[in-house]
């Protein structure tokens, strides 16, 4: 199967501001450097998303899949993009059967700037087949390593704050970390990533993990990427526990040190309700900033 040609055109992630503080005095502290970016599929104006810019490439080619525009990965022959423009420009095969009538129905979802959702939203959600709950599963004590793991993440939001981040775990082995300014651009970027991998990468043994509140949105692409454990730190909408309810998926929320709620798909969580009683000692970071980390 031949892969798209990608550019590599990321961009800094963060940008330098002089700020004034409570007492007066000036510093320089870190923003993060959100951009425009414009997709043209086929010289066709798509949409415009509001992203760090970090994988360009990607968070485009996650985009046409979990907006189920494109199918196969091998549909795309290339994706270029220019900063100096603010564009990606995508170049398709044989073109995007029925673009005109697909992309005509928008809904705005909770994604942070107003993600937005081509087509109906629950569109497809019934062929969704996620792996029988014996096949996947995690346990008390990897939910506690894949915390801990983004815990002790050097990330942009120590350094800047105001972003999401996204990550793709097996077990507790974190195979990509993604941060943007919405979690919705970031869970696109794995989407495009896991893609890319030798062979298509799938999604039945891994867990998806989230900084934001599970909406329906995000339990939808997750199940679309084949992933059936999804953990936030946060909590869940109705609509998105009522979703991963009738598909299966388990949804974690709250999930910080030992404490978390699992929503739906208990049956996926082998519990070990010892573990939980396990102190967690903190470490003080260098700005005074309280680092939560194992014993």
């Amino acid at each position: 199967m031949s892969l798209p040609r990608l550019t590599h055109a990321s961009a800094p992630l963060v940008r330098d501001v002089e700020v004034v503080n409570e007492h007066g005095e000036r510093d320089t502290v870190q923003i993060p450097a959100e951009r425009a970016l414009t997709v043209y599929v086929d010289k066709r104006e798509l949409v415009t998303l509001m992203t760090l810019g970090a994988a360009p490439e990607l968070l485009v080619l996650g985009y046409l899949r979990n907006q189920r525009l494109v199918k196969d990965v091998a549909d795309v022959d290339s994706i270029t993009v220019d900063w100096e423009v603010g564009a990606a420009a995508v170049k398709t095969k044989n073109g995007i059967e029925r673009i005109e009538e697909r992309t005509s129905k928008r809904v705005v979802t909770t994604g942070c700037g107003q993600g937005s959702v081509f087509g109906g939203l629950m569109d497809e959600i019934e062929s969704i087949r996620l792996p029988d709950a014996s096949q996947a599963r995690l346990t008390q004590a990897e939910l506690y390593g894949i915390v801990n793991a983004i815990r002790l993440k050097e990330t942009t939001y120590k350094s800047a704050g105001s972003v999401h981040g996204c990550a793709l775990f097996r077990g507790e082995e974190l195979l990509l970390f993604v941060e943007d300014v919405g979690r919705h651009n970031a869970i696109d970027t794995i989407a495009g990533w896991m893609w890319m991998q030798p062979g298509d990468m799938t999604g039945g043994d891994k867990v998806f993990y989230t900084t934001g509140r599970l909406t329906s949105e995000m339990v939808i692409k997750s199940a679309q990427m084949g992933v059936p454990i999804v953990v936030s730190r946060s909590g869940i909408t109705q609509m998105g526990q009522d979703i991963a309810s009738q598909l299966g998926l388990c949804t974690i929320g709250r999930a910080v040190n030992r404490r978390f709620l699992c929503y739906s798909g208990a049956d996926r969580l082998v519990l070990d309700p010892s573990l939980a009683a396990i102190p967690v000692v903190s470490q003080k970071l260098p700005d005074d900033r309280v680092l939560h980390a194992e014993p």
